[in-house]
């Protein structure tokens, strides 16, 4: 605790008082205080996007209409292309954008507006798109509340024409 010692030395008429405060108390008031919120906060939880994938016992394929399904092609230095329709169509054009609000949640409105609620995205990734695209693209249809959407691991022949017809330089 605190103490207060005198000291009379020599004795001379004036005397000197020293003060010494113990800090023993304080140390163990903040290590008291430091345990209780350790133990009362709650953590971080992590934050989960939630996925229901099919069954496989069962064939639960639904058809869905080319006309109600948007193709959007993941690629390297954060671009995407996106077409509607079928690749063997002659008359698919692969359209490019990116990730700004201008971007793809523009090109996801637009379609839902166009298309109706019935709207279904097709998600592929070429080898070199990044992981964050897949999760800012997966961000974009939360965003833009379509719920309806398939992750496809690979490119058909097809489309990886259409890409490489794409990223050819023009003449």
């Amino acid at each position: 605790m605190a103490e207060i010692s005198t000291s009379d030395k020599g004795g001379s008429r004036r005397s000197r008082q020293s003060t010494r405060v113990d800090m023993t108390p304080m140390v163990d008031l903040g290590f008291l205080l430091i345990t209780f919120f350790m133990l009362t906060t709650t953590l971080l939880k992590p934050v989960t996007m939630q996925l229901s994938m099919p069954d496989k016992t069962t064939d639960n394929a639904s058809d869905i209409r080319e006309s109600e399904t948007l193709t959007v092609i993941l690629d390297k230095e954060n671009k995407v292309y996106y077409y509607q329709g079928i690749p063997t169509d002659p008359n698919v054009i692969l359209k490019t954008t990116n990730f700004s609000d201008k971007g793809i949640r523009q090109v996801l409105f637009n379609y839902k507006t166009k298309i109706g609620r019935n709207f279904t995205v097709v998600i592929k990734a070429t080898d070199q798109a990044h992981y964050r695209n897949m999760v800012d693209l997966l961000d974009e249809l939360a965003i833009t509340n379509n719920k309806q959407y398939a992750i496809v691991n690979t490119l058909t022949t097809n489309e990886q024409n259409l890409l490489s017809l794409q990223s050819r330089p023009s003449i």
